[in-house]
């Protein structure tokens, strides 16, 4: 007479029952991580949108308005007090990793970095054409949209292209320096086309490079507390690939 198999209580679980609360831990965190970085990104382009709409209306006003462009133009001082207050926010929200996390501290400071950057390129629009400014902005806009659309889709890991990154930048720094030497002896339309195209390539670069950290599914990726640092670095690559476009395309005002 054959015996029946007994269940032995103290008999191990199986692989698949070990596991089982694991992978449903695993999935769940999994989850979690995905609605916060969702989250993130969905705060820092409604900031990011907010900061490209002060900028494009005080560009604007600077730019269309006769009054103002002319007021602007007369006092070259107010330049440089948005300057100085562009270097010290700037510099406080980038070294300053808890000053940035902390509230309301860094939405005040990001938003005096973002009048004073505004200013600075509404005061350096007011000296070009209204056509070129117009066309720049639309080219920055279609380069932003593609851009974005490529980060969010290719699989192309730009974050890993930290050593290219690093050579154009060298190679700016050098041109730069070089424009600095010459200019003092004439003007060289070539030299400084060729600083406004790495210019532009460079940032367009960037750009690519900080969406796909803000993103979160390459190599390197931002933490979801840096909202206002992943803004700041989005923000700076479209308001420099702008200015370097309208280096490179801008007719001066008659």
């Amino acid at each position: 007479m054959k015996k029946g198999k007994v269940n032995d209580a103290s008999e191990p679980p199986s692989y698949q029952e070990a596991t089982a609360g694991y992978e449903e831990m695993q999935a769940q965190f999994t989850w979690d991580d995905k609605t916060i970085r969702q989250t993130f990104i969905r705060k820092v382009y409604a900031i990011l949108m907010l900061q490209l709409f002060v900028t494009v209306a005080v560009v604007s006003l600077f730019t269309f308005c006769t009054p103002v462009r002319y007021l602007i133009q007369t006092h070259p001082g107010l330049y440089m007090a948005s300057y100085l207050m562009f270097f010290a926010t700037y510099i406080a929200l980038s070294c300053c990793g808890d000053l940035r996390r902390q509230f309301p501290w860094n939405i005040i400071l990001l938003v005096l970095f973002t009048l004073s950057m505004a200013f600075m390129m509404g005061f350096v629009s007011s000296f070009y054409n209204t056509k070129s400014v117009v066309l720049c902005l639309g080219i920055t806009a279609l380069v932003c949209l593609s851009v974005t659309v490529f980060s969010f889709q290719s699989r192309v890991d730009v974050t890993s292209y930290q050593g290219v990154l690093f050579s154009l930048c060298m190679v700016m720094l050098l041109c730069a320096i070089t424009i600095s030497i010459v200019v003092p002896f004439g003007y060289v339309p070539w030299l400084h086309a060729i600083y406004a195209v790495l210019g532009a390539i460079l940032f367009t670069l960037f750009l690519a490079f900080d969406t796909q950290m803000l993103l979160g599914n390459k190599h390197y990726t931002i933490s979801p507390e840096e909202y206002i640092f992943a803004t700041l670095s989005i923000y700076l690559d479209i308001i420099y690939l702008f200015s370097f476009l309208l280096r490179l395309t801008g007719e001066g005002r008659q």
